[in-house]
């Protein structure tokens, strides 16, 4: 004979066994009590298998040598170190008709789709094909023997017929009670059940003892013959019933058998119908199922939802304290959040809201969610491979021309195409493409836009004229700053806005909350995934835009609706490099086609794209900040010397009352320029005093300046002065001197006008 482990003991088994069945012919319980109802409906089965935590040991086959652990009795499994049972191939199946559920009714309607020349695929899980969820398109994602099958249908025909109510009354977490479809299956398993008792519609085919009345009472004793009742963790020795006429009866068992009645099995329609609706999912109603009920009597004592160990006391509780209405009361309690969705616990949950309303209507049945049935990680995943860093619509053109991809901002971004100083001099003598897909872009229009960016700003909104732009700082309620962009305006009414590409998504979450609070009538639409952009940048960049059909480009800090190349584009003139530079704003499925014929028109002017290495230079050398990387949590405007871009005469904006308050306060902290001799040094180097005896902070970006000669770096000074007076003028990092300058780095006066 075979064998399994349960909880480190062999188990025989039998062929045809169900692990849950294997575990009760021992006389134990698979879970630690609770009434089996050996189809997949309850949560009093499941345990771990072979290292899978809330497998429904009754419908998982014995096989040898599983290793079956039991819950704990309290709280759920370990989710750590679970190996085993994963699927290892996806099958993709298209079908015309897809039934669940192979029986009476799922047989009858897959015969009458066939009778009209439809395909159909028949999924059960008593066959190994367990449909564990439906998703939009629609698809049926089914479990079966080393693959998960992704079922693409026309039409989905729901028949899974009916479930059984479970007891809700004292003692029901005991062990020793089952179902009446579950004593059947236990005794045709020639599973010794000892003395059975009946409530309600008996087992057939098996003796018993009915104890007529309404169910009162399960009794139960421990291991050591202690009562045991409400914990479970015992079993059971005794039905109590009251008879009509009020008198309780006792009716000592070894097993309890209960048929109350059934109900529709309706987990998975729930489910279905969330995700896809009605238009294509059509319900097999089991009407001519016997002994099929509406709602139980509301329950008055005992455990209700056996999932997540929900007593009617806990109900009565969140009632009480003003959560009135089902999903309410669901969410307070947790009733029916577990593992089954309500299987068990639903229909007292709402036999228990119509009762306490006492309106006479019955709430409908809460939405279920799929999956209906618990997935691993890697049945989940299979076959599907997830890059949580994104990348542009341009990637594959980067890595046609030989570009080092690297992370950056949450993006696969290039750090270079094989030489950074060539492209460093591409921006500065010629013209170079810089792919800034990655950027945040939002729209955002309505009556109350100008209020709302006046108030999210620190800078001055209203008097941006339509065509124009203007570089912003984000700051949050402290004053400090959390990204930086720029605002174009459109219309009177409409803005385009654009942030860093690692502060795009929390930039949006930041002026969506605020707009909301404040009850503005303002739009916000998210455009970064829709809108790709390319910067072309350097002297020539203006003599390229008229070579595919610019006519007059837009000046600094100007932006207009253009066709670059044939493709339409928002083009904003700026300047991140130190040059000229005009972003091109445009559709994601046009990226390549205006990538392609820039980079054509571009040739007999020498150029070539650059990536971040070049670009982070370059900006370095321009002096301007990336936020996140030369700022701190706690960088204010004025540590970092752009109060320039605040205006406390503004009445309000978000941080003005912080910065108004630490105004007057000392401030030791300053984003400094540096400049020193030989390569530059790692970021993140320590800044010593003159003398080498202590460090005042570090340097943020460093930059050996092809231009220059020297490096140049931005750098924190945060102690070691007197911010009354003067800095001082040298440092040491990395052991060498260097000296403090302003930025931008190149000489205002000689250097070109390069904006």
């Amino acid at each position: 004979m075979s064998r399994i482990v349960v909880d480190g003991q062999p188990v025989d088994f039998q062929a045809g066994d169900s692990i849950a069945v294997a575990i009760a012919r021992t006389g134990a319980h698979p879970f630690h009590g609770g009434c089996l109802c050996l189809a997949g409906d309850c949560p009093n089965c499941v345990a771990v298998v072979d290292g899978i935590g809330y497998v429904r040991t009754c419908q998982t086959p014995a096989r040898p040598g599983t290793v079956v652990l039991r819950h704990p009795a309290i709280g759920g499994p370990s989710l750590y170190g679970a190996t085993g049972g994963e699927a290892t191939e996806i099958r993709h199946v298209d079908a015309d008709v897809v039934v669940i559920g192979a029986g009476a009714g799922g047989t009858a309607a897959a015969e009458a789709a066939r009778k009209d020349g439809r395909e159909v695929l028949v999924f059960d899980a008593k066959d190994g094909n367990e449909v564990v969820g439906v998703y939009a398109g629609p698809a049926v994602i089914v479990r079966s023997s080393g693959a998960m099958l992704h079922v693409h249908a026309h039409e989905i025909v729901v028949a899974t017929g009916v479930a059984e109510l479970h007891p809700v009354c004292p003692g029901n977490r005991l062990a020793g009670i089952v179902t009446r479809r579950a004593a059947e299956q236990l005794h045709r398993a020639d599973v010794d059940l000892g003395r059975v008792v009946a409530v309600g519609a008996p087992p057939t085919g098996l003796d018993c003892t009915v104890a007529a009345g309404t169910l009162v009472r399960f009794d139960g004793v421990d291991s050591a013959g202690v009562p045991s009742g409400d914990a479970g963790g015992g079993r059971v020795i005794a039905v109590v019933v009251r008879d009509g006429d009020g008198v309780v009866h006792t009716h000592p068992c070894d097993t309890a058998v209960i048929g109350l009645g059934l109900l529709k099995r309706d987990v998975l329609v729930r489910s279905a119908l969330a995700t896809i609706g009605e238009s294509v999912l059509h319900v097999v109603d089991p009407t001519d199922e016997a002994g099929l009920t509406g709602l139980p009597p509301a329950p008055t004592d005992g455990m209700v939802c056996p999932c997540s160990r929900v007593t009617v006391e806990d109900l009565h509780g969140v009632w009480d304290r003003g959560f009135q209405e089902l999903e309410l009361v669901k969410r307070a309690s947790l009733c029916g959040t577990g593992t089954c969705q309500g299987s068990v616990c639903g229909p007292y949950l709402r036999a228990f809201v119509a009762d306490r309303r006492g309106d006479g209507a019955t709430p409908l049945a809460f939405t279920a969610r799929p999956a209906v049935r618990q997935l691993t990680i890697g049945e989940a995943a299979v076959n599907v491979h997830v890059d949580a860093f994104r990348r542009t619509p341009l990637h594959d053109e980067h890595v046609k021309l030989g570009a080092l991809m690297d992370r950056f901002g949450g993006w696969w971004r290039p750090w270079h195409y094989g030489d950074h100083v060539a492209e460093y001099w591409a921006v500065r003598e010629g013209v170079s493409l810089g792919d800034v897909s990655t950027l945040g872009k939002l729209v955002v229009d309505g009556p109350d836009s100008v209020e709302a960016l006046e108030r999210i700003y620190p800078t001055t909104i209203a008097d941006i004229r339509p065509g124009r732009s203007r570089y912003v700082l984000l700051l949050n309620e402290r004053g400090h700053v959390i990204d930086d962009g720029m605002v174009c305006r459109e219309t009177d009414t409409r803005f385009v806005l654009t942030f860093t590409s690692g502060g795009a998504a929390s930039a949006e979450m930041w002026m969506r909350d605020w707009i909301e609070a404040w009850g503005l009538r303002v739009h916000v639409l998210d455009r970064t995934m829709s809108l790709a952009a390319i910067n072309v940048t350097g002297p020539l960049a203006g003599e390229l835009l008229q070579r595919v059909g610019v006519a007059e480009p837009p000046k600094f800090l100007q932006h207009r609706h253009d066709h670059v190349a044939g493709v339409p584009c928002h083009v904003m003139r700026l300047s991140f490099t130190g040059e000229a530079s005009f972003e091109l704003h445009h559709a994601v499925d046009q990226s390549v086609e205006l990538w392609r014929a820039l980079m054509e028109a571009g040739r007999p002017l020498g150029i070539r794209p650059h990536g971040l290495q070049a670009l982070f230079g370059l900006r370095l050398e321009k002096g301007h900040v990336i936020v996140g990387m030369d700022t701190e949590m706690d960088t204010t405007p004025r540590r970092i010397g752009m109060e320039w871009a605040v205006k406390m005469d503004k009445p309000t904006f978000l941080g003005k009352p912080a910065l108004a308050r630490t105004a007057p306060l000392v401030d030791h902290r300053r984003l400094v320029a540096l400049t020193m001799d030989g390569a530059a040094p790692t970021e993140g180097t320590p800044v010593f005093d003159a003398a080498g005896n202590e460090i005042l902070g570090h340097v943020s970006s460093t930059f050996f300046s092809p231009q220059f000669g020297h490096s140049v770096m931005l750098g924190w000074v945060k102690r070691g002065w007197d911010p009354e007076g003067p800095l001082p003028a040298t440092l040491l990092v990395d052991g060498r001197v260097a000296t403090l300058t302003h930025a931008p780095f190149y000489d205002k006066e000689g250097a070109r006008a390069r904006l």
